[in-house]
């Protein structure tokens, strides 16, 4: 299944492409529909984008939104999650003392975005530590509310972490925090098409993902999901024609946000592509196979560190975190690609060393096994003599 799905990407043959998280890639039949929909702008902007720009993104949304079940004027197509997740919070306008309440395992960009609003406003961002291994559900929901105190308003997590790669419980956060009266802000940037996801069965007042990471859309495409309960409070970004809209559509939220000016708006457009590309390959033994070779990969990495994983195999999908022993990472990352053509983020996150893989459709054995190879050469000679 991998080979053929291989065949169906743009990615260079001869680099074993380890590194689907970080920024994805899109295959063939969707960037081809991508480049048609560019050039149907081109031919006619002022019609493309004048006339029919409503239109087309009420067409891109609803099936993005069948697929996430929920309906379309709960979300708007953004460039990217974190993007989505400005919006949201910049249309918080907390109180000095206020407190946003996080864990540290969150994506350094939105770790940034949340400590900037909150110097602004006097309020307090707090990351609260979760341990790995990580913990059961219900502990998690314990380890995290050990930092809820009577100033937190905002409770904002990943649901696939970046730097752990772990899949958090949100459903079970989110059922709490709307309990205690908590908005909840979630950062799903790696979860649309690597996990199945219901948006209105999770439970999240705010959800934000990208489409051109797992779901293979072109890059540039993400959505915001706001709960209709809470969309009176999310401004737009950039004010343009939507706001106070002349002609007002079914929603909004949609309207505020969706029209920003002249772009160009064709990854969302495709969008729908990559949706049925997906079905069309029959995506949930896709995923299934995935996570059986992510597993067996996982299984020999361990063996070759000797070191302790960070959850066991159900708490990750297609992307997973090994531990390292203490190295010089970043030769280690250079070298991986430069000798081996090994393309896989090296990194350090607290006190561990770690490798992030991902295994998506186009993965193949070979791929991981030229990694563990790799590995087994390099470890040795980038390690740090730990007195």
């Amino acid at each position: 299944m991998s080979e053929s799905l291989k065949q169906q990407f743009l990615l260079d043959p001869q680099v074993a492409f380890l590194n689907h998280g970080s920024f994805g890639a899109c295959p063939r039949p969707v960037f081809e529909a991508y480049q048609r929909w560019q050039l149907e702008l081109e031919r006619q902007p002022v019609e493309f984008l004048g006339r029919r720009f409503t239109e087309l993104m009420r067409q891109a949304r609803e099936p993005l939104a069948a697929y996430l079940h929920t309906a379309a004027d709960n979300l708007v197509y953004v460039p990217n999650a974190t993007v989505g997740l400005n919006i949201a919070a910049r249309s918080l306008r907390l109180q000095p003392g206020d407190e946003v309440l996080s864990t540290n395992h969150e994506y350094g960009a939105l770790d940034r975005t949340w400590r900037f609003l909150c110097d602004r406003w006097g309020a307090v961002y707090k990351n609260q530590p979760i341990p790995v291994p990580l913990p059961t559900e219900a502990d998690f929901v314990e380890a995290l509310w050990a930092g809820v105190t009577p100033r937190t308003r905002v409770i904002f997590l990943s649901h696939l972490t970046s730097p752990t790669a772990l899949i958090f419980p949100v459903q079970a956060v989110c059922r709490r925090a709307r309990a205690e009266g908590l908005l909840t802000i979630v950062d799903g940037a790696h979860t649309v098409g690597q996990l199945p996801l219901a948006l209105d069965e999770l439970g999240a007042d705010v959800y934000a993902s990208n489409n051109h990471k797992w779901l293979c859309a072109p890059k540039g495409s993400a959505f915001l999901y706001v709960r209709p309960e809470i969309q009176p409070v999310i401004e737009p970004l950039v004010v343009s024609w939507g706001w106070q809209s002349l002609a007002p559509g079914p929603s909004r939220f949609v309207d505020e946000q969706e029209w920003s000016g002249t772009r160009d708006i064709a990854a969302y457009l495709a969008t729908p592509a990559a949706i049925e590309f997906m079905a069309r390959h029959h995506w949930d033994e896709v995923r299934a196979a995935c996570h059986a070779l992510a597993v067996a990969t996982w299984q020999n990495l361990l063996a070759l560190t000797g070191l302790p994983a960070l959850s066991d195999a159900s708490g990750f999908a297609q992307l997973f975190v090994v531990p390292l022993p203490p190295c010089d990472w970043a030769t280690l990352k250079t070298r991986l690609y430069d000798e081996f053509k090994v393309e896989a983020p090296v990194f350090q996150w607290e006190d561990h060393y770690l490798i992030r893989v991902s295994v998506p459709g186009y993965v193949t054995r070979a791929d991981t096994d030229r990694l563990v190879t790799a590995l087994k050469i390099l470890l040795p000679q980038v390690q740090k003599v730990v007195e």
